[in-house]
């Protein structure tokens, strides 16, 4: 019996994007493991990129996984978002969680949930200071993505916490 075949996530991505008729870039690189290199391959500042954590909440009758979202230049704060979900530990999730729920590999994960079980929340800091995000998805190498607030925003049942009026100021332009 084979396995099911598993989504291709960059392909969803580019779907969802050209649904929504979002403006994008895709950069082609080589995989490398530091984001800082990977911003200085892409041109990019630091705290440009999103850095996509598959967690786990537990705690308080939460059992939830969640993808968080954070600037590249962040250090994720576990008790922080534990506390932020109503939880009162959070762990990253094992590679075999990761892969279940995002059929990515840790590094190449997009800050987008294709998956009812996983929760989305992104830190509102990772939209302050830059007019553009870049990130990876999949092996693919990173896309910028110009409106993910407001694309995020309109995937409630995927996005969690996100909600249309905190992310409705966004101007994220791109080039």
């Amino acid at each position: 019996m084979n396995a099911p075949e598993k989504p291709n996530t960059h392909l969803q991505l580019l779907a969802l994007l050209d649904e929504r008729q979002a403006r994008y870039r895709l950069v082609e690189h080589e995989a490398v493991g530091k984001c800082e290199a990977v911003s200085e391959i892409r041109g990019t500042e630091l705290g440009q990129g999103a850095k996509a954590l598959v967690c786990k909440v537990k705690g308080h009758g939460v059992n939830q996984h969640v993808l968080a979202i954070l600037a590249a230049d962040q250090q994720a704060d576990l008790a922080r978002l534990a506390q932020h979900v109503g939880g009162s530990k959070a762990s990253l999730a094992s590679p075999a969680e990761v892969d279940a729920l995002t059929a990515c590999v840790f590094g190449a994960i997009p800050p987008f949930s294709f998956h009812p079980a996983l929760r989305l929340v992104a830190d509102p800091l990772l939209f302050e200071n830059f007019s553009e995000i870049a990130f990876n998805a999949r092996s693919a190498g990173p896309l910028n993505y110009p409106r993910y607030g407001r694309l995020s925003a309109h995937r409630p049942s995927r996005a969690g916490c996100l909600s249309p009026g905190s992310l409705s100021g966004l101007a994220l332009a791109a080039s």
